[in-house]
């Protein structure tokens, strides 16, 4: 390549400044840090939401579709961090416990179904007695085998949660984040293009 072909190329690469680049590059960089805080702040709201919805036994399906949707689509929405976090995060413990009451109240409420059938049992089967007394330990018998037992509680996992955000996502965060590389990129070819040509025109 000779020198007049070189000096031209000097002169268009001095008509964009590498520093140009590197204050596009920290602009996005504080953009994208920004950004991935609003997704992280906002993924905590639809979290409390959960919550207050777990507790107060409102719509908990559509918090938890709203907050399932947010952190699929956004990065940096994680919805554990540290050590001593449970696991899983989301656990709708109100609602596991209203399950688990209606449970123990289908066993132990007189009123309620598997105890009339037991009645109705024991009456075919100790149609006589007297007050209805022979039938007692048949009824016990018959709840006894017939109850909920321990395998037909509520399952836990079915009111446990963890949605995994994505480790790139094509919001504000995410382009923000590829901005910011690739001015950090034209910077770099920047500085080495007007190093080699320095170089080259010494030569």
């Amino acid at each position: 390549m000779n020198k007049r072909h070189l000096h031209h190329l000097w002169r268009q690469l001095h008509t964009v400044k590498p520093w140009y680049f590197l204050v596009a590059a920290v602009v996005c960089g504080l953009f994208a840090v920004y950004s991935l805080r609003q997704n992280n702040l906002q993924m905590i709201r639809l979290r409390d939401a959960v919550y207050q919805a777990d507790q107060k036994n409102n719509d908990v399906e559509g918090a938890l579709r709203n907050l399932r949707e947010y952190v699929y689509a956004h990065m940096h929405t994680d919805l554990a961090s540290g050590d001593n976090t449970i696991y899983p995060p989301i656990q709708l413990k109100y609602s596991y416990d209203r399950a688990l009451n209606a449970s123990k109240t289908a066993v132990e409420d007189p009123n309620s179904k598997i105890y009339t059938d037991a009645q109705m049992e024991c009456e075919r089967l100790v149609p006589q007695g007297l007050y209805g007394g022979g039938r007692i330990p048949c009824i016990q018998n018959y709840i006894a085998t017939h109850g909920i037992k321990e395998a037909a509680l509520p399952n836990a996992s079915l009111y446990q949660f963890d949605f995994v955000s994505p480790l790139w996502s094509p919001d504000a965060a995410g382009w923000s984040l590829v901005a910011t590389g690739l001015f950090s990129m034209l910077f770099v070819v920047r500085w080495l293009s007007e190093r080699w040509l320095r170089l080259e025109l010494r030569g």
